[in-house]
């Protein structure tokens, strides 16, 4: 049986629409993905974002991708689910993921709220490792 992993999806939608040269992507909302997209934002992954509101309640991400004006290159290399629903992954404050020496980012939930993994070692927390991105 298949289990749904809508932050599965998420990354999969952005991966997708970066390769096809998209401008901007269009995901169903979410807590966890607002906060995902809020991090992506900060850290200069993406351009832009905009939460709206949709028919059935569960709201929409619109996502501006971002490319390098010279290279066309998406801004994400890499963006790689880490914990699984099948599979959670999760690190404690002093086991917490180093992505490419911390030129990348890990992305956690933890009992602050989503986070990245520099905020959690500041903050002394672990959590749950939701995914990868440089």
């Amino acid at each position: 049986k298949m289990f749904t992993d809508p932050i599965a999806d998420y990354l999969t939608r952005v991966r997708n629409a970066q390769m096809a040269g998209h401008k901007v992507v269009e995901i169903p909302a979410s807590n966890m993905k607002k906060a995902i997209t809020e991090i992506l934002h900060k850290k200069g992954y993406i351009l832009n974002f905009k939460f709206e509101e949709t028919a059935n309640n569960q709201g929409n991400i619109k996502v501006a991708l971002k490319y390098n004006a010279q290279t066309k290159l998406p801004a994400i290399k890499k963006l790689t689910r880490i914990s699984k629903p099948g599979l959670r992954k999760y690190a404690d404050s002093k086991t917490l993921p180093r992505v490419i020496n911390g030129l990348g980012i890990a992305i956690l939930s933890t009992s602050r709220g989503v986070i990245t993994d520099k905020e959690a070692r500041n903050l002394n927390v672990g959590g749950e490792v939701i995914c990868h991105v440089y």
